[in-house]
């Protein structure tokens, strides 16, 4: 075996035992976990986290400890299959968000389910939307980021003809609750994070008995012109690579500025 190949299945193998410390036990357990783990590796001198509370939500601005942009923020919408993660989890990446563009990021603790199945984390978005509005943002001052579920926030801004924010960042974007693509078949074997039983539980609890068509659910679903420019990452060694990859597409043939990177073996997020 060569020295390339042994090292990526040594991460392959610690990325498992990592990520089943998270994923196979009960969910308020996973949710601690997911806590524990952002807690630990979250942690950098170089940010400051000021709290706030929007309404009844838990939010944490990111701002570098230096002078940097203000006239643009991040809008950070955290991941967990709706499920799971938090602030605290996301601060593994809204940290790098933020050392790495010099703007301000808010991330904000949606309602989790099945405690709180859909539409609670979108109503929850447009909360933190609403917010930065308040403050004074347009949405052209805003760039929506997010990991895996996210809230489907500009589907919900075109319904309610609402101006857009300025750009999308998505990372692993979980686009398709039907589980239609194809990907749940040829990467389950070399998904190293992700399985579809996993992915059906995560469905269940967020959106047993609805349809999974409906855009606000699946943005995938969705009328895609005049979406603002979007940048996905994706890996290729995930069982949800065509949710990215269908996203993609529909957005080119709505005439979207959208520009893909698929990250060669690497897995979810």
């Amino acid at each position: 075996m060569a020295l390339t190949e042994k090292k990526n299945l040594n991460m392959l193998n610690l990325i498992k035992r990592v990520h089943s410390v998270v994923e196979h036990v009960d969910i308020e357990k996973h949710r601690q976990s997911q806590d524990y783990f952002g807690a630990i590796l979250g942690n950098s001198k170089d940010t400051v986290i000021h709290e706030v509370v929007i309404e009844d939500i838990y939010a944490e601005w990111i701002s570098v400890n230096r002078a940097h942009m203000k006239k643009y923020v991040i809008l950070y919408c955290h991941g967990g299959g709706y499920s799971t993660g938090s602030s605290l989890y996301a601060r593994t990446l809204t940290n790098k968000l933020a050392m790495s563009t010099s703007m301000d990021v808010l991330c904000f603790d949606y309602r989790l389910a099945p405690e709180h199945p859909y539409p609670a984390a979108l109503e929850d978005a447009m909360k933190a939307w609403n917010y930065l509005m308040l403050l004074g943002y347009g949405a052209r001052d805003v760039v929506v980021a997010g990991d895996s579920a996210g809230g489907n926030l500009v589907h919900k801004l075109k319904s309610e003809k609402r101006l857009v924010p300025r750009g999308l960042a998505l990372m692993s974007p979980w686009t398709d609750l039907t589980a239609s693509g194809q990907s749940y078949e040829t990467k389950k074997d070399v998904d190293p994070v992700l399985d579809a039983e996993y992915i059906g539980q995560m469905v269940k609890n967020y959106a047993e008995g609805q349809d999974l068509e409906n855009p606000f659910i699946s943005p995938i679903f969705g009328d895609f012109s005049d979406f603002p420019s979007t940048y996905i990452q994706v890996g290729e060694n995930e069982i949800l690579l065509n949710d990215s990859i269908m996203l993609h597409q529909k957005m080119i043939e709505a005439n979207v500025p959208v520009r893909m990177h698929t990250f060669e073996g690497m897995w979810h997020v």
